[in-house]
């Protein structure tokens, strides 16, 4: 299928449709001149692709679209505009790549006013721990019938928990469960003696995150809501950056950090300068 010719306008909207622009994008109009032809059918032209005129209505395709189909949504009337629903997070941009084992970035922090959110916790336990588990705040505790449900796939939970001996049953589902980060593991601190248990609970309950570097060296962490107080997000900041300062594997060198970003839901993207964030960790 193909197009008629287009301005940087157009191929705004026709980036939109067809799911956003790639990395390439920018490199790939400033220096071949076309649009993409191969991948969406656009044809080659030869015309001027910045002028005020395409740029501003780019803008407005890429940015106030949006925005303004957000504004003019309707709303469920049971539905209730919440700032509570969005979550600050912190995106950091290491040298460290998931790849390298040598250099893995994984830990816990004990975030000091949690995240603001209600966690839902799966154990793996029996016996005596499974009793301590379901005392401790527990929302479910693995049977058979419930293991076979999250084998079909049920997921409806936030973080899961096993104690050392049940770690045989809980290898069967390690394909479902690793894929979404939720396969309870010794360094992230889930797999604990079933006398921790407890504790493991209360943490998780009381706001621990664990944090990964991913293939593309970023980590993903976050910190709270947006309703929190400034001296909170602060707070929490701190004790992320006390952690991630820490994990700094001993082969690392150079800088560590490349870049943070203050991010909400929906929302744009803060910078914050990596000197000034590990300050805050002393």
């Amino acid at each position: 299928m193909h197009y008629p010719l287009l301005g940087a306008a157009g191929y705004a909207g026709l980036a939109v449709w067809h799911g956003g622009f790639s990395a390439s994008t920018p490199l790939l109009v400033a220096t071949e001149g076309h649009f993409l032809a191969d991948e969406i059918g656009i044809i080659p032209v030869g015309q001027t692709l910045f002028s005020p005129l395409n740029i501003v209505v780019a803008l407005f395709l890429i940015i106030g679209l949006p925005y303004l189909f957000r504004l003019l949504s309707p709303l469920n009337e049971n539905e209730t505009i919440s700032v509570d629903k969005v979550l600050p997070n912190i995106d950091e941009f290491l040298t460290e790549k998931e790849e390298d084992s040598k250099q893995q970035v994984r830990d816990t922090v004990m975030l000091p006013h949690g995240t603001g959110k209600s966690v839902k916790i799966l154990v793996f336990a029996e016996g005596d721990a499974a009793r301590e588990a379901t005392s401790a705040g527990a929302d479910y505790i693995v049977d058979d019938e419930l293991m076979k449900k999250i084998q079909d796939g049920w997921m409806d939970f936030d973080a899961a928990v096993s104690t050392t001996d049940m770690m045989g049953k809980v290898g069967r589902l390690g394909k479902v469960l690793g894929p979404r980060g939720l396969m309870p593991n010794p360094k992230a601190g889930t797999v604990v003696p079933p006398e921790d248990i407890t504790r493991v609970i209360n943490e998780l309950k009381a706001g621990r995150v664990e944090f990964r570097v991913d293939r593309t060296a970023n980590l993903h962490v976050p910190i709270g809501k947006v309703s929190f107080q400034t001296d909170q997000l602060l707070e929490n900041m701190t004790a992320l950056m006390e952690a991630v300062k820490k994990s700094r594997p001993s082969t690392s060198k150079g800088a560590f950090i490349k870049k943070i970003v203050v991010t909400a839901t929906m929302g744009p993207g803060i910078h914050i300068d990596p000197s000034s964030a590990l300050a805050l960790a002393g």
